[in-house]
Formats: C-alpha cells, sequence, structure tokens
C-alpha cells in the first residue's frame, strides 16, 4: 500500500470535537451575514432582497472557497508531518471590514447613487443599489489583488517581528471584537447567556464532560435554547427588535456579476480605495497573525499560501458578486482545543456555500437567540488570548499587554460614534467646543484608526526593547511614523481612509494630523538610536525578567 494511502486511513480528519469547532465557525459567519443585511437594509434604506440576491450569494461563495481550501490544506500538512490530530485553519467573513463597506462604502454608494439616479423615477432605488453593489465588487477585486500581491512576503514577516507583536494584536481583536461584543448580548438575556457560557466554559475550558459525553457547543445551544423559549413562551423575554431578513429562495440575481456590467464603475470605484485598502492590510497582518497563531498550537502553515488563499477566496468572491472580504480567523488554537480536524471548516464551506446560494441562511439564524450562541465566541476569544500569553516568552508579557491598547480605543469609539449618531452628533461638530471632550474623542479615533496594525507594532517595539535591541526598536517606530504619514494607522478623519500628509486637515483633527503622529514616532525613533550609542548594545536577556 503506497504511504498515501496509508496516511489517510491514519489521518482523523474528522473527530468529535468538529461539531464544537463547526458550531462556532459557522454561527460566526451566519452572524457577519445578516449583520450586512440588517444594517444595509436598516441603516441606508437598501432593498432586502436585492442584498439577498446580489450581494449575499457571492459573499458566501467567497467562504466556501477559502475553507474547502483551508481544509485541503489541512489533509497536506497531516500527510507531510505524518500527524493525525492536524486541525485546519478556520475562514470566514472579515467583521470589522464588514462594519466598514456597509458605513464607508456600500452605504455611502448607495446614497450617492440615489442622487445621481433620482430622475429616473420609481427605479431609482434599485438602480442605486445596483451602482453601490458595483462599487463593492471592485473593492474586493481591489483587497484581493492587494493580499495575493503581499502573500509573497508575508512569510518574512511573520520571521522578522516577535511574536509579541503578532501575538500581541491577535489577542487584542480577541479580547475586543471575540469575547467583549458578544457578551453584552449574552447578558442582555443572563439567565439563558449565562447559563449557556457556563456549560461552554465548563466543558471546553476545564474539560468537565456533560453526561452522555454531549459536545460543550452542542449541549449549551440545546440547554440554552430550551430556556429560552421556554421563557419566551412565558412572556418572560421578548425577542429581539432587529429585524432578521427573510430568505429569498435560489436567488439569481448574484448571476448577472457574470455579465461584468461592473466594470464600467471602475474611476467611481477608486474614489473609496482610500477606505478599502485599510482593511485589506488589516486582513493580510490578520493572517500572519493566524498563522503564527495555529504554528504556537502546533499547526506549522505556510504564511505564503494562508496569504494567497485568503486573497484568492476574496477574489473570487468579487467576481461573483460579494461585498466582504473572507479572512483567517484567529481562533485556530480554540478549534484544536475544542477537538477540531478538518471537518469542521468542511462542513462550513458547504452550509455557508449553499446558505448563499439558495438563500437559506437569514432562516437558519433566526431560529438560534443571540445569547445561546454567542458563548461559543467568548470562549474563542478567550482560548486566543491566552495562547497569546503561553506561546511569548514571559518577558514580552507586557509587550502583548500593551499591543491591546489600540484595540480599547477601537472598542470606545464603537460606542461613542453610535451614540453620537443618534443624536445627530459628531466628533467633528464637539472639536471645536470649550472644554477637552471633543480633543479627547478625536484622539480616541487617531488611536484606533488602524488598531491592528499598530498593536502589532507596538508590541514588537516593546519586544524589542525589553531584548534591549534598541535599534529594531527604532526600526518600528520608524516604521510607525511612515504609516502614520499616509493614515495606513492613525487617520484623523472619519472612516479612517487613507490621507496624504500635505493635506489640508480642518480644526476637528485637534492637532492629531499625520504630521505630528509621524513626528512622534520619528522623535522617539531618533531617541532609541541615540541610547543604544551609549553602549546597551543589541543583546539578549534572559527570559527570567
Amino acid at each position: 500500500m503506497p504511504p498515501s494511502d496509508r496516511f489517510v486511513k491514519r489521518y482523523q480528519w474528522a473527530a468529535p470535537g468538529d461539531i464544537n469547532a463547526f458550531c462556532g465557525l459557522v454561527l460566526d459567519n451566519i452572524a457577519g451575514l445578516v449583520l450586512a443585511v440588517g444594517l444595509l437594509s436598516g441603516v441606508y434604506g437598501f432593498p432586502a432582497d436585492f442584498v439577498l440576491g446580489h450581494m449575499i450569494p457571492g459573499t458566501a461563495l467567497g467562504v466556501l472557497i477559502g475553507d474547502l481550501a483551508f481544509t485541503i490544506l489541512a489533509f497536506r500538512l497531516a500527510r507531510q508531518t505524518g500527524r493525525s490530530d492536524v486541525t485546519a485553519m478556520p475562514l470566514g467573513l472579515d467583521t470589522p471590514s464588514t462594519i466598514g463597506m456597509i458605513f464607508f462604502v456600500l452605504g455611502p454608494a448607495f446614497l450617492a447613487g440615489q442622487k445621481q439616479f433620482a430622475s429616473a423615477g420609481p427605479g431609482a432605488v434599485e438602480m442605486a443599489a445596483r451602482y453601490a453593489w458595483h462599487i463593492g465588487i471592485w473593492s474586493l477585486l481591489f483587497s484581493g489583488v492587494l493580499k495575493v500581491a503581499a502573500s509573497g512576503v508575508s512569510g518574512w514577516i511573520r520571521r522578522v517581528v516577535p511574536r509579541a507583536g503578532l501575538l500581541g494584536s491577535l489577542a487584542a481583536i480577541a479580547l475586543v471584537l471575540i469575547s467583549f461584543l458578544p457578551f453584552l448580548d449574552v447578558a442582555h438575556v443572563p439567565v439563558v447567556g449565562f447559563i449557556s457560557l457556563a456549560i461552554i466554559l465548563t466543558t471546553l475550558v476545564a474539560r468537565v464532560p456533560l453526561p452522555g459525553k454531549l459536545p460543550g457547543a452542542l449541549g449549551a445551544t440545546l440547554v440554552g435554547g430550551v430556556i429560552y423559549f421556554a421563557m419566551y413562551l412565558c412572556g418572560a423575554i421578548e425577542p429581539s427588535p432587529a429585524a432578521v431578513p427573510t430568505a429569498v429562495w435560489l436567488p439569481t440575481g448574484w448571476l448577472e456579476a457574470l455579465r461584468f456590467g461592473w466594470v464600467g464603475e471602475f474611476k467611481a470605484a477608486l474614489i473609496y480605495l482610500p477606505v478599502v485598502i485599510p482593511f485589506a492590510l488589516a486582513t493580510i497582518i490578520g493572517g500572519i497573525d493566524c498563522t503564527e497563531s495555529a504554528a504556537a498550537a502546533g499547526d506549522a502553515y505556510s504564511t505564503r499560501e494562508i496569504i494567497f488563499v485568503e486573497g484568492l477566496a476574496t477574489l473570487l468572491a468579487g467576481c461573483f458578486g460579494g461585498v466582504i472580504q473572507t479572512t483567517p480567523y484567529i481562533g485556530h488554537p480554540a478549534y484544536k482545543a475544542m477537538g477540531g480536524r478538518a471537518a469542521y471548516t468542511l462542513a462550513t464551506a458547504l452550509v455557508i456555500g449553499s446558505a448563499g446560494i439558495l438563500g437559506y441562511f437569514g432562516s437558519l439564524y433566526a431560529i438560534i437567540p443571540k445569547p445561546v450562541v454567542y458563548p461559543i465566541l467568548i470562549f474563542i476569544g478567550l482560548e486566543i488570548t491566552a495562547q497569546s500569553y503561553l506561546a511569548t516568552p514571559r518577558r514580552h508579557y507586557a509587550a502583548v499587554a500593551l499591543a491591546c491598547l489600540p484595540a480599547l480605543a477601537y472598542l470606545i469609539m464603537l460606542f461613542v460614534d453610535q451614540v453620537l449618531a443618534s443624536t445627530g452628533s459628531s466628533i467633528e461638530k464637539l472639536v471645536p467646543l470649550p472644554g477637552p471632550l471633543g480633543e479627547q474623542l478625536q484622539t480616541l479615533r487617531v488611536l484606533s484608526a488602524g488598531f491592528i496594525l499598530t498593536s502589532l507594532l507596538w508590541g514588537a517595539m516593546l519586544a524589542s526593547i525589553i531584548d534591549r535591541k534598541l535599534h529594531s526598536a527604532a526600526a518600528y517606530c520608524g516604521a510607525a511614523a511612515l504609516l502614520s504619514l499616509f493614515g495606513i494607522i492613525h487617520s484623523p478623519l472619519k472612516g479612517s481612509p487613507l490621507v496624504l500628509p500635505w493635506d489640508n486637515f480642518e480644526t476637528h483633527t485637534a492637532g492629531r494630523t499625520p504630521l505630528t503622529m509621524a513626528a512622534a514616532y520619528a522623535a522617539v525613533a531618533i531617541l532609541l538610536c541615540a541610547w543604544s550609542r551609549l553602549g546597551v548594545g543589541d543583546c539578549k536577556i534572559s527570559d527570567e525578567h
């Protein structure tokens, strides 16, 4: 029997832990799809049937392609290493990009289209929706091309940047986006949410089995679901006021993308490029982080291949009308801790892909209450954070903690923008007011912009300082200065678009301009370079510190 045949029988590509892993990954993707439809229709008045029929199928197809490719890579890694416990890298919709695309690309493009086609009468709304869709397709293609191009240097970045930088930015995302935000929904219905969370933490963290060895994620969903619907029938809780989209079965609108009608909107799409590029860069860095996290958990994938697959999936999603980019999820250590192998990514690919193409994803998500499923995401975030520290030298713990600070600024800005928008105000209106509030909010905006890349640079810089590699730390400060000049990090404008350092920034930037941020980093770089010449030298120190 050939070695490859013997391997296929040895690799346990499907295991009981895949059930838990599948629940977490598929529900996360479904939530992202529902979020996109709900925001577009609820905030901007986008026709929901247009979103479901034209945008969602291609977006889901990107997840199908990416997760299938990651499943294949898991089989190949298991064959190369001879191990039977290889866990596939998870892939899904990028949450920050989902929000960013809606509020800073698709929504504004839809409003611009309504003005452009105002004379078209009753058909103006659909024409504006199609115009925004075409802009979204181009945005996804731009992102995919950038990712594929960056895949060639991604491995070098992973080798050069300290783990404290790579994993510190991961910990920041895990705590802010994956753990804290879902916890708000869990606490919204505490009886249901806390019971589900307790089951998840007890079974998946403490490894205490449920009776009958029922998988923890499935058990939490069943128990929490029964309690939720019992309370609902008794009138103890009210359903969420958020509208759940109605399923559009067998949508065909997305096939219009294959006629290439979107090609004519190339020039219009270029206007949104300064917003699209930072989100694409963030997923590239995130993909590198995810690969490092997977390696720390025991599965050493090729960074170049992971980023290339991510870019290819994004490109193909755009070609079929998708508008939200895919990215490797940062939960690999959590899925591995659940006992997942390759079956969970295969199942997620088939479910999400068919949900988008067949149109049943809205109904599927509607029957599962958020407080029941979100504890799975909280566990994933906690597991990633713990893994980030465990895989980092003890002396670099402070660097990991420092990397979390920009994410906290991002978290605060999420709520600040919502509160101000609900009152018809904005930071731009507050800054000219007397007092420090407006300036403090603008400072938060600057710190939060490009927070993933900022976290990486801050963590790597402090790790280098701790190791007394002051020249390396100065280099990271120099990189931050250059990125600040163009708004890749610390953009002072709403939506975090790219800028030019010589642009005329109005008073609402409160002095936090690209030039001032770049000057600050440059000053620190000069200080560190000068300090290194005083005899500190480039030397390593003991991990006992």
